[in-house]
């Protein structure tokens, strides 16, 4: 009925590679795939072997989990979009360690992808989580680079920074001409 890839990870994979928890429902044991490294696949491609399998008004929805975790939507593929790059939102390893399921996770638990048909109508739309972060990283990075260059450029009148007033104008353009001559400048960023 349907394969995946792990882009730059894996060749493709068939159905059988999936464990069958009922006619609707199959799950990967990451563990078996990875190991304890489940969070550095951020991708996977999943696709349909053959429109006729698959009923127009079902889809094939992707969940990922971690021990302890509610399951969470990556995305589907139907009839009328048979194969979909879906981002895996996993959480973060450090928040899990810090919480009861980190507990759970060390005694062995695996993190789990799970596939599932159900009805299109029914799914949530698709918001790309790991395209949220990483763009609210490179946010914060450029943020981050603004704050130093104008603290480097302050001074203090009593509880207050004093910065001139051309401050975001002279760093809008160093930033331009940094880009501009060092194309990777701005890809240190997205990091």
């Amino acid at each position: 009925m349907f394969g995946v890839v792990f882009p730059d990870r894996s060749f493709p994979m068939d159905i059988s590679a999936f464990s069958q928890i009922d006619p609707l429902h199959w799950l990967l044991d990451m563990n078996t795939f990875v190991g304890a490294a489940y969070y550095e696949v951020r991708e996977m491609c999943i696709f349909l072997l053959n429109a006729a399998l698959l009923p127009p008004e079902k889809a094939l929805a992707v969940y990922v989990q971690v021990p302890g975790q509610p399951f969470l939507f990556c995305g589907a593929v139907h009839n009328a979009r048979p194969s979909a790059v879906l981002s895996l939102p996993w959480p973060d390893p450090a928040d899990i360690a810090d919480s009861a399921a980190g507990a759970i996770q060390v005694a062995g638990a695996a993190a789990k992808i799970g596939v599932s048909v159900e009805d299109l109508a029914a799914l949530p739309p698709v918001v790309d989580a790991g395209a949220e972060k990483r763009i609210e990283r490179l946010a914060l990075r450029v943020g981050e680079n603004l704050f130093n260059f104008m603290q480097s450029f302050c001074g203090v009148d009593g509880s207050r920074l004093v910065v001139p007033m051309d401050i975001l104008d002279r760093w809008f353009k160093k930033f331009q001409e940094k880009a501009k001559r060092d194309p990777t400048y701005l890809k240190g960023f997205a990091l």
